[in-house]
């Protein structure tokens, strides 16, 4: 070790100028002077009115317990687990495989009922989550009013689609005769399951339950789902990843933008739908822009899934929401619920609706993002903003943003305008709290009244405080070098 002189060439001096390279104090009053500010805007502001350039950064002190987090990094699994957990999730080959009843894959009984997010019981359920169970109550005959199926549903039994390897969108109700697409991980052996679009509009997943509602309902058990049932069948499975990578080249998303993916997928069945004689099926999912989505859902849950319970990982395997709260799980703690309060999206609304009708986020196609699609993929579909609200820049900085909180770039999952970068997957639950920055969702809004259907579409994030509730879990599991 030696201490500065007036010949050190690097460092410089007070007395000298700085040397060649002018980095001492008297090289302050021979060059520009550039400035970067972090927090509050006192100083950048100041700074700024005197015409000295000012870089800011969006940085705030890391949320939650600092002795939390220094344990979860100091946890000697924690790095080996991280990297085996994500490796699943990327290693993960989601194939559509069947579609079937959900009394038949998921054993689910007359009477009892899935719904999105955590654990929610009725007298706590949002206006379209109770709008979803009223109409599922209807379409399984289980009442024959609004009025009655209330009267239900106070009693009957209710649990998380997650808790079943279910996803379902918005309030993802799922009964009994509602059809499932059945989604196999072709390398880690692990299934999934979700319901089959409706569309948009006023539809169940967002909480209306009117004839027009019912009435598709049935359509979609006595006609659609068999006729993809056999047309699955007769082609066979059907590669959910390849379609997926495909998409994100042409445009989409995989969560509020599955224009190209739908087509894709319709364009693998066409012909046996053609051959059995489904034209009604045939026409229904290639005018359903959104019918990939629920596909993209299971093949998320699937991929996920086979990351779950790596001892020490901080990987976050689920993020959901009932329309109540926002709820994540993660690897190294098994299927506990790290709950806070649902927000409001941020977004474009439909005609004369406004963010007075919105209800809180809800649904589990917040599964795309946990798996690297989504809000964390829209740099590939710059015109979501059309739909969701924002500025093609907007979308570029979400995606970029996002990999300063995820373990690894997806392998299949490219974005072109970033040179075919992989989307950033794998949120990890340490990362989020040493940065303060949040995952980004993007999302359709539901209307807060029970029967009003969808009332817009936009940006969400979790509340902070599942990440630090999570972290703070892991603290208490983690196993440190001595």
């Amino acid at each position: 070790m030696h201490s500065p002189s007036s010949r050190d060439p690097v460092r410089g001096s007070a007395t000298d100028g700085g040397g060649p390279g002018n980095t001492g104090l008297g090289g302050l009053l021979t060059r520009d002077i550039g400035v970067v500010t972090a927090g509050t805007s006192v100083l950048a502001d100041a700074l700024a009115e005197q015409a000295v350039p000012v870089e800011t950064v969006d940085w705030r002190p890391p949320a939650g317990s600092p002795d939390d987090l220094a344990v979860v990094m100091g946890d000697r699994r924690r790095t080996a687990a991280d990297a085996e957990a994500v490796r699943r999730m990327l290693n993960a080959r989601p194939h559509l495989v069947d579609v079937r009843p959900a009394r038949e894959v998921l054993g689910i009984e007359r009477g009892t009922f899935l719904h999105a997010g955590p654990p929610l019981a009725w007298d706590r359920a949002s206006g379209p989550m109770r709008g979803a169970l009223i109409g599922a109550a209807l379409f399984e005959g289980l009442a024959g009013t609004p009025e009655e199926a209330e009267r239900v549903l106070r009693t009957a039994p209710l649990d998380s689609c997650h808790h079943h390897r279910t996803v379902g969108p918005m309030a993802g109700v799922v009964s009994p005769s509602m059809w499932m697409f059945v989604v196999e991980d072709a390398e880690g052996g692990g299934t999934a399951f979700c319901s089959l679009n409706e569309g948009l509009g006023k539809v169940l997943r967002y909480g209306a339950y009117g004839p027009e509602v019912i009435e598709r309902l049935r359509w979609m058990a006595g006609t659609l789902g068999p006729a993809l049932r056999d047309a699955v069948r007769a082609r066979g499975p059907v590669d959910l990843r390849a379609i997926m990578a495909q998409a994100l080249h042409m445009g989409d998303e995989l969560h509020n933008r599955n224009r190209a993916a739908t087509s894709l997928f319709v364009r693998e069945l066409a012909g046996d739908l053609a051959d059995a004689g489904a034209a009604d099926a045939l026409r229904f999912t290639s005018g359903n822009d959104h019918f990939f989505l629920n596909l993209a859902m299971a093949a998320g849950k699937v991929s996920a899934d086979a990351a779950r319970d790596v001892p020490g990982s901080s990987l976050v395997v689920a993020m959901a929401r009932n329309g109540t709260e926002f709820g994540i799980q993660v690897s190294g703690t098994g299927d506990r619920w790290f709950t806070g309060p649902a927000g409001v999206p941020d977004g474009l609304y439909l005609g004369a609706y406004g963010p007075a009708d919105a209800n809180p986020d809800i649904g589990d196609s917040t599964i795309t993002e946990t798996t690297g699609v989504g809000g964390f993929a829209m740099a590939a579909a710059p015109a979501i903003v059309r739909f969701i609200g924002g500025e093609v820049p907007d979308a570029l900085a979400a995606t970029q943003r996002m990999y300063e909180i995820t373990l690894a770039e997806h392998p299949a999952f490219q974005v072109p305008i970033l040179d075919f970068r992989g989307t950033p997957v794998g949120i990890d639950v340490t990362k989020v709290v040493r940065t303060g920055i949040l995952p980004v969702v993007n999302t359709g809004i539901a209307g807060r009244v029970a029967g009003t259907g969808q009332v817009g579409a936009g940006l969400v994030s979790p509340p902070a405080e599942v990440f630090t509730q999570a972290l703070h879990a892991l603290a208490e599991g983690a196993t440190i070098t001595p």
